[in-house]
């Protein structure tokens, strides 16, 4: 039996000419079926000659260094060579990858994909005319798996593309994509939308994507898919394959989330972990058949709240557990995905509007967006002592706090944010792992847990319960 995989690409990069949509035409377009032979003949390259330019293709470098040995990693093994020099047993390896991306702005903005330039050193932007560019990477989501870089054009004006609402695409209209698949140079494919709010995919925070048939492959990441007018309504980001290549299902990251970023950008923000997304602090789930009989709803729609956060602004306008969110600011929310990446593309400030479902009559709220609270005191430590939880950097977990380690919908307790290398607790925790109890006490907050390992000897062992990926595993040290 053939594998399946779900890909992420590496890398397509475009530079935009604008942090907001593109006026031009409106939402309800008149579509229609070529009839005749001429219509039939028609050719996109009018879209592509005013496109093609835009885009660039993004070769990046990094340094890692490369261990002779694995056990120099290891701790236990460090003590044997004390403070020897480490570096001796190990060499660096350089380490390099292309992608694309789209100009949006003449003065050097280009957007492209986080997973294209993670981590890297050096960053080099070739633009089709063959221009070379040292770029530098501006600010960076993971979340949304967007990133921008920027050049310095020395005053000169670059091609650009204008960014398009992807809300006016329908499915089966015409997309082009165009990038650099496996390094042979910029090329062009087409295909039509296959489907909206793609949602199922685990390949970023928001998980709701724009499919497309128009053939993507490894080197298209942070390219653009561009509608019929020249606009960008997504960015290239990851394929469904069994064997690297193009099987017709790529996935491409709305317009939509492409503007926050931007905007975040030009606000002031820079680096990692700088946007700061709007909260309502609350969890859901899809509304399905069964749902919707219990409920005495006509039929499957929207998303039933189960759990709303003390800090909500959804309790200080009178929603509740039970409701069914069936619309934001008037735009149909088919499950949790399309409510918390519907929710991501607003400002914080902003009031929306929600159209409910309570016990099956209506109603609408408005609701205005704060950011993430970050309270109660996160109180964060890096834990020292002849204890195994050495080395590791630890906080109470709040709203802002679960966001910023991805344990949304968590409340209370601890979680770990790093470990530094070569102490004890770098061997089995990492950042994300919340502490649940030790020696069968219950962890509530940094403060219980110090007083907990306080009373523990070095000589004793002791059981440590912690939570990963929702799932909860029991260490027992001896």
């Amino acid at each position: 039996m053939q594998k399946t995989t779900l890909m992420i690409l590496s890398g397509a990069l475009v530079f935009l000419g604008a942090t907001t949509f593109a006026q031009g035409q409106s939402a309800v377009e008149n579509r229609s079926v070529p009839v005749t032979s001429a219509q039939v003949t028609l050719s996109f390259a009018p879209v592509v000659k005013k496109t093609a330019p835009a885009v660039v293709n993004i070769y990046t470098k990094r340094v890692v260094q490369q261990r002779i040995s694995p056990f120099m990693a290891d701790p236990f093994f460090q003590k044997f060579f004390g403070d020897m020099n480490m570096q001796g047993l190990s060499r660096e390896q350089v380490e390099s990858s292309l992608g694309s991306g789209v100009i949006i702005d003449a003065d050097g903005l280009i957007v492209t994909n986080a997973h294209v330039v993670k981590d890297a050193q050096e960053i080099m932007v070739v633009l089709s005319d063959r221009r070379e560019f040292a770029a530098k990477l501006s600010i960076i989501d993971e979340r949304s798996d967007i990133a921008l870089l920027r050049v310095d054009t020395k005053g000169e004006a670059l091609p650009h593309a204008p960014l398009k609402p992807s809300e006016n695409l329908e499915v089966g209209d015409i997309v082009i994509a165009i990038g650099n698949p496996f390094g042979v140079g910029q090329t062009v494919t087409s295909g039509i939308v296959s489907a909206l709010a793609r949602s199922s995919l685990n390949i970023n925070d928001f998980n709701f994507f724009i499919q497309t048939d128009a053939a993507i492959n490894p080197g298209n990441s942070g390219g653009p898919l561009v509608a019929m007018d020249g606009g960008v309504v997504g960015i290239n980001s990851a394929i469904y394959s069994r064997n690297g290549g193009s099987l017709g299902i790529g996935f491409a990251v709305p317009s939509e989330m492409v503007a926050t970023v931007i905007a975040a950008e030009k606000s002031g923000s820079r680096g990692d972990k700088a946007i700061t997304r709007a909260w309502v602090g609350m969890s859901g789930q899809q509304v399905t058949a069964d749902i919707a009989n219990s409920l005495g709803l006509s039929r499957p729609a929207g998303v039933l709240i189960n759990q709303i956060h003390p800090a909500s602004p959804l309790l200080k306008e009178g929603m509740k557990v039970g409701d069914v969110v069936t619309t934001i600011n008037g735009k149909a929310v088919n499950d949790t995905a399309e409510l918390k990446f519907r929710l991501a593309t607003l400002p914080i400030g902003q009031t929306v509007t929600l159209d409910v479902l309570r016990k099956g009559e209506p109603k609408t709220f408005t609701v205005k967006l704060i950011a993430p609270p970050d309270v109660p005191a996160r109180d964060a430590q890096t834990l020292n002592g002849a204890n195994l939880l050495n080395g590791a950097s630890v906080s109470n977990i709040n709203p802002a706090v679960a966001i910023e380690q991805n344990i949304e919908g968590r409340d209370g307790g601890v979680v770990v944010t790093g470990s530094n290398n070569g102490q004890s607790a770098a061997r089995f925790l990492r950042a994300g792992d919340i502490i649940l109890s030790i020696n069968d006490k219950e962890i509530m907050d940094v403060k219980v847990l110090k007083s907990v390992l306080a009373t523990l000897s070095p000589a004793t062992g002791f059981s440590l319960v912690v939570e990963r990926g929702g799932q909860k595993s029991q260490i027992v040290i001896r």
